[in-house]
């Protein structure tokens, strides 16, 4: 497996739209993404970095492994 490293929030949230979730709104500092046919939604703060346990969880949420969520990064 590979390691996480810190990214932005503008970086993930790019990544998780390559997955096919869709943003629909901003709540403060937080985007919101949601994807058609998953009850969750995942709420992407939009800081320089994210520490690695918000992305972990994040990519738990959106029902990805970290190695294909490295790959959407690419």
């Amino acid at each position: 497996m590979a390691r996480l490293a810190n990214i932005s929030g503008k970086a993930a949230a790019k990544a998780f739209e390559k997955a096919g979730w869709v943003a629909i709104g901003q709540v403060g500092s937080h985007l919101v993404l949601v994807k058609e046919g998953v009850r969750v939604n995942l709420s992407i703060p939009q800081h320089k970095e994210l520490s690695i346990g918000t992305l972990r969880a994040l990519i738990r949420a959106a029902g990805l492994s970290v190695d294909e969520f490295l790959a959407l990064l690419r």
